[in-house]
């Protein structure tokens, strides 16, 4: 019990864990598309891990070491794009970060976690974005269209575990529980039939694989449901593409 308590703590609540799970996602779809490089990967996580711990920290008496880390972890990325990449890239990345800002930031005055049933779809967006736009010499609207509904589904669940303490109208409190599950498997259901059609066939086979457990975990989120089944569970759900490729690779060769 006490290993599991300093796993959930070093791991999970630290942002390691979500910001893993969303460059793994990135990966799938770099591998994909045959644009994988460490160096992105490298990108895409410190992008990630910065940002979370961003928004966790922005009220804490830990903010303005915080700042430093995401000033630090900044320039990093800008030397990752510069000698890797280009400045196409550069303004790809900077774009993403202040899309991240906006989502919550306590200094502005409205911000996009304020606004009632708009999160859900802005972490998708930003998702969505990192997939097909920033490790891509061009935009991919399929990829795009993947991204954003599997990741939005996701996000959902959160909202029925945060249902009775959020500040803001969700989906759960708007339209119950139940219709928000609704909701989520129709957005699954969407990225998984425009996966059978743009992607290769081991890609999508995958993701249709990720998609029936996503399904399940959607199914079983309930509010009175201990924490690390969202944070643990339904949070690797976004990272279950890149593991069943693994697995479907090697069952290939």
């Amino acid at each position: 019990m006490n290993f599991l308590k300093i796993l959930k703590k070093s791991v999970i609540d630290s942002q390691l864990y979500v910001s893993l799970m969303g460059t793994l996602f990135a990966v799938f779809f770099m591998e994909e598309q045959n644009t994988f490089r460490l160096p992105s990967v490298l990108l895409i996580f410190i992008t990630y891990f910065s940002g979370y711990l961003y928004t966790k920290y922005q009220k804490t008496k830990h903010f303005f070491k915080i700042l430093i880390l995401n000033a630090i972890a900044g320039i990093i990325c800008a030397f990752l794009i510069i000698i890797n990449h280009n400045e196409i890239r550069l303004v790809k990345w900077f774009i993403i970060v202040v899309l991240g800002l906006l989502y919550n930031s306590f200094f502005l005055d409205v911000y996009i976690r304020k606004i009632p049933l708009l999160k859900v779809f802005y972490v998708g967006l930003v998702w969505a974005l990192v997939n097909c736009w920033l490790t891509l010499p061009e935009f991919s609207f399929p990829i795009f269209l993947i991204s954003f509904f599997y990741i939005t589904a996701l996000v959902l669940p959160f909202d029925i575990r945060d249902m009775k303490v959020d500040t803001v109208k969700t989906f759960p409190t708007i339209i119950g529980v139940q219709n928000t599950k609704y909701l989520a498997y129709f957005m699954v259901f969407v990225s998984c039939i425009l996966a059978l059609f743009y992607l290769k066939i081991i890609y999508s086979t995958a993701f249709f694989i990720s998609s029936i457990i996503t399904f399940l975990l959607i199914y079983f989120s309930e509010n009175k449901r201990n924490d690390s089944y969202f944070s643990f569970g339904v949070e690797t759900c976004s990272a279950l593409p890149f593991l069943f490729l693994l697995i479907l690779s090697i069952f290939d060769k």
